[in-house]
């Protein structure tokens, strides 16, 4: 039961009213809410009498007052009355209904208060609500779509509800109906799909609401869509429009489609299978829904889609091909797992994180901005799938490469190189593959003439062995460094080393004065003095001249 206020307290609200108070006001005094001082009000300005009399709580023949309507407009007159105009023109422009108070202050002396203003302004924009708008639509122009709860299937004593899957051409009504147990993206493009070929063609498109079978992120302006409906919608021609979201009157007519399937063909009704459902569901829509009389168009569904029928999409040659998707992270090797196999992708994304899409037949691998970069057949679980483009170069080694792009590496080193190279594969066969790579590698240790001068010697002796080769280039890269200081100008010959080593030594009484007499040290030769110090004679004459200018022999001998 709800509380009813003294009537010294009802007083109290109705004396503060007519001095002008605020309801917050009146609330913070009082301690009553503002909804109450608002009713109040009302009951106050709905007739010139008082609703409660001054001199009790009954009239003279002893009845309780009456209480006007709260929507009565009998009743104090506002202040604001003959300056409706001027508000109106400055609502009109725009203004605040405390800008108008403040103006009407200032330029007409107005007497009341802010409240009174703020009162008439919220009755005079208090305007009756708009009709919505019916949106009829041409033949194949539009089908809503939506879910609702289907009739519940008993198997092996368990109890379970699936989900109602519809779809309604919004021109002729017709519609199709499949239950499904999850509201999973293959469910829902299988079942468009169903109900194309239902209809025997395409609508160009498709209102829904934001499931998230469908919508990643909802959004009035741009809406995200999975990229599975993306694809979907580009194979058969026609776009999706996501609804307002929590704005169910956008596709009215699906809404109230799924009302009729549920109450007119599932309500009251179980099934035992999933699939006795949809039969029961497809019968139904043939001979029941198909043949009504259509509450809205007053025509038969039927004959009106028999002429919607020409306007659809042709369907096109092949079903949408389905795929799986998901994310996935390049491993060290250069592959990603998808299914149990395993399939190449560039180089440069590994350690990436890339988007897989497969079918039955094809792998596609996408980057972050949805460009494909790598496309694989399928494979059976356990089995590499390897693309030669996806192979560094510096991972493919010679063997992989084959004899050709090994034949002709030799043949760049030389003539000769490339001959013996030919001559020994032709001998040795696929073995002399791998004999070929290290053969192509010696270039990296050795210089080409002495590889090219080897590989004559070695042909025209039939030798296709690897190892004699080597030595063979070995000995004579020797032989050409030891030719090279023999013949070269600037090195001198090792004979006349050989005679400025060899040492004579001097008597000890031979010496200076001025030298020290160290027992047992050999004198350099005045002949390798002369080969440091060439023109020392000349410069100092005898064995002082090989000592450096400024330094006697005194400090020498410190």
């Amino acid at each position: 039961m709800s509380n009813k206020l003294k009537m010294a307290k009802i007083y109290s609200i109705i004396g503060l009213l007519d001095q002008g108070w605020s309801y917050r006001r009146i609330e913070r005094e009082l301690g009553v809410r503002r909804e109450t001082v608002s009713r109040y009000d009302r009951l106050r300005q709905a007739d010139s009498k008082p609703a409660i009399s001054p001199t009790g709580s009954e009239d003279s023949d002893g009845a309780k007052p009456a209480i006007p309507p709260p929507g009565s407009l009998a009743g104090r007159k506002s202040l604001c009355g003959p300056l409706a105009d001027v508000i109106r023109a400055k609502l009109d422009a725009g203004l605040s209904a405390k800008r108008v108070w403040q103006d009407l202050v200032t330029e007409h002396g107005f007497v009341g208060g802010y409240d009174s203003v703020k009162r008439y302004v919220r009755r005079t924009n208090n305007k009756a609500p708009l009709p919505f708008r019916r949106m009829e639509c041409d033949p194949g122009s539009e089908a809503q779509i939506d879910f609702g709860s289907g009739a519940w299937v008993i198997e092996n004593g368990k109890r379970r509800r699936p989900h109602l899957f519809r779809i309604t051409l919004s021109h002729s009504r017709k519609s199709y109906s499949e239950a499904v147990w999850r509201q999973t993206t293959e469910n829902f493009i299988r079942a468009i799909e169903n109900a194309f070929r239902s209809f025997g063609g395409v609508p160009r498109t498709l209102v829904i609401d934001n499931l998230k079978a469908a919508v990643k992120n909802a959004d009035w302006f741009d809406p995200e869509f999975n990229p599975k409906i993306i694809e979907f919608a580009r194979h058969y021609g026609a776009v999706f429009l996501p609804t307002k979201p929590r704005t169910p009157r956008h596709k009215g007519k699906i809404e109230s489609g799924v009302k009729y399937a549920k109450n007119n063909a599932l309500k009251g009704r179980t099934f035992s299978s999933l699939a006795e459902q949809n039969s029961f569901l497809a019968e139904w829509e043939s001979s029941v829904a198909d043949t009504r009389i259509h509450g809205t168009t007053k025509k038969q569904v039927k004959a009106m889609f028999d002429v919607e029928r020409k306007f659809l999409l042709p369907l096109p040659t092949e079903p949408f091909p389905f795929y799986h998707e998901g994310k996935r992270r390049v491993h060290r090797d250069g592959h990603i797992e998808v299914a149990k196999s395993y399939y190449s992708v560039p180089p440069e994304y590994l350690g990436r994180d890339v988007w897989a899409r497969w079918d039955g037949r094809l792998v596609r691998v996408f980057n972050d901005r949805f460009e494909q970069v790598a496309v694989h057949s399928r494979v059976e679980p356990g089995r590499f799938n390897t693309s030669q483009a996806h192979l560094a170069d510096e991972k493919i080694s010679g063997v992989e490469r084959g004899a050709e792009y090994l034949l002709a590496k030799a043949g760049r080193m030389g003539e000769e190189s490339g001959q013996w190279a030919r001559a020994m594969l032709d001998q040795r066969g696929i073995e002399g593959v791998r004999v070929l790579q290290g053969f192509v590698g010696l270039a990296k240790k050795h210089p080409s003439y002495a590889i090219n001068h080897a590989s004559r010697v070695a042909l025209d002796s039939n030798m296709f062995r690897l190892r004699p080769l080597r030595e063979l280039i070995k000995r004579t890269t020797r032989q050409a460094e030891i030719e090279f200081a023999e013949e070269h100008e600037i090195i001198r010959p090792l004979a006349e080393y050989q005679r400025l080593l060899t040492v004579s030594f001097k008597p000890t009484d031979e010496r200076s004065d001025h030298e020290p007499t160290t027992q047992g040290r050999p004198e350099a030769p005045e002949a390798l003095r002369a080969a440091l110090h060439p023109g020392g004679e000349a410069a100092g004459g005898g064995r002082g001249a090989t000592q450096p200018h400024g330094v006697s022999g005194a400090d020498r001998k410190r």
